[in-house]
């Protein structure tokens, strides 16, 4: 099932962009948004697979696009580690700003080797100027973090490992 604030996200993030319609499957639930229609729904199914985002543009945009920001792409040295099985994925749940700390001043919120809980805040996800903290929801240690501080991230991309206890 999808949690409202991420239905919302959703929301706004198609609202804000040129896409016309946006259906996302996973586990059974299905979210699909119309621009013009403004249709959004919700379906449960008694599907097991897991399905990957479909993204259907049908017009190009009437005002000019931005070019994306460059991002940096990581070691390629990290690149066994973020497929290790034994390691839990911290994962964006939104398409933002990575910030490490609450401000500039602040020290992170976690760094590699910090014990973390359910709750524990990691980082926050900065999206169209709401600040969203980002938990945990896992118990253990972290062991890398992936993501630099005022890096760009996509929805669902790793931002640390953690080793689950």
């Amino acid at each position: 099932m999808f949690k409202i604030q991420e239905i919302r996200e959703i929301i706004k993030l198609v609202d804000s962009s040129s896409i016309d319609e946006f259906v996302y499957e996973v586990d059974g639930a299905k979210v699909k948004l119309k621009k013009n229609n403004i249709v959004v729904t919700e379906t449960v199914a008694p599907k097991k697979e897991v399905v990957a985002p479909v993204v259907q543009q049908s017009a190009p945009a009437e005002a000019p696009v931005a070019a994306p920001a460059k991002v940096e792409e990581a070691p390629t040295a990290a690149a066994p580690a973020i497929n290790d099985p034994s390691l839990h994925k911290i994962v964006s749940p939104m398409v933002g700003t990575f910030y490490q700390s609450p401000n500039p001043d602040s020290p992170a919120y976690v760094k590699a080797g910090d014990k973390v809980g359910n709750e524990t805040i990691v980082c926050i996800v900065e999206a169209m100027k709401l600040f969203n903290e980002i938990e945990a929801e896992v118990q253990g240690e972290i062991v890398e973090v992936l993501v630099k501080d005022g890096e760009l991230v996509e929805y669902g991309q790793p931002l640390f490992l953690v080793k689950a206890q």
